[in-house]
């Protein structure tokens, strides 16, 4: 509930939380600190913490979204969610190392080349086993899977033409030029995907 006043709040967080929660339970079973990129609100942060209590989820995100972030996790009082971390994929990462990254709804607000440097700096804050898991719309063979898709697509290049729905393809290049190999491709509400990729054995 939005109780407080400037609390920020994603009504397509809230339909969407529980199929995420759904498909994220297998891939974290057994890990133990997970860093979400671009937190956003923070809705998605305290549903899932409060939802997989062994994990430690570790928020971030730009500036701007911080204390709108420090809100929800002040609300929620979870044991499991320290304060965000300030987080813009170009700049300094966090010095921990962490064994699962999260990250929705990011990878077409952000420029291609923004995209390239999310990946090429993963390496340096994973274990050799971690997961990753990369939530929303995908395009495969160079094709929109949904005309809501494409006009989502003309929206998003009339706010910034760097912004886009990305390939399927191209991402999954990225994640292997990197160690991770694809272990789900699964669909979702919405026209959306959650892609997962595991490193290592």
């Amino acid at each position: 509930m939005n109780i407080h006043p400037d609390k920020p709040y994603s009504p397509a967080c809230e339909r969407n939380r529980d199929p995420i929660l759904a498909a994220l339970r297998p891939h974290l079973a057994d890990r133990r600190r997970v860093l979400e990129i671009g937190s956003g609100t923070g809705q998605h942060a305290v549903h899932f913490a409060a939802a997989l209590p062994h994990l430690v989820w570790q928020t971030s995100d730009r500036p701007e979204w911080l204390p709108g972030i420090r809100l929800w996790l002040a609300e929620a009082g979870l044991p499991n969610t320290p304060p965000p971390i300030e987080l813009d994929v170009r700049g300094p990462w966090p010095a921990e190392r962490f064994d699962a990254i999260f990250s929705a709804n990011t990878l077409h607000i952000m420029g291609w080349t923004e995209v390239e440097a999310l990946f090429a700096a993963l390496p340096a804050v994973l274990t050799d086993d971690a997961r990753l898991t990369v939530y929303g719309p995908f395009n495969y063979g160079g094709r929109f899977t949904s005309e809501s898709n494409a006009a989502f697509d003309a929206s998003l290049k009339a706010d910034d033409p760097k912004r886009g729905i990305r390939d399927f393809e191209a991402v999954d290049a990225l994640a292997r030029s990197i160690g991770f190999t694809l272990a789900e491709d699964l669909a979702m509400p919405a026209n959306n995907r959650c892609l997962s990729w595991r490193r290592g054995a």
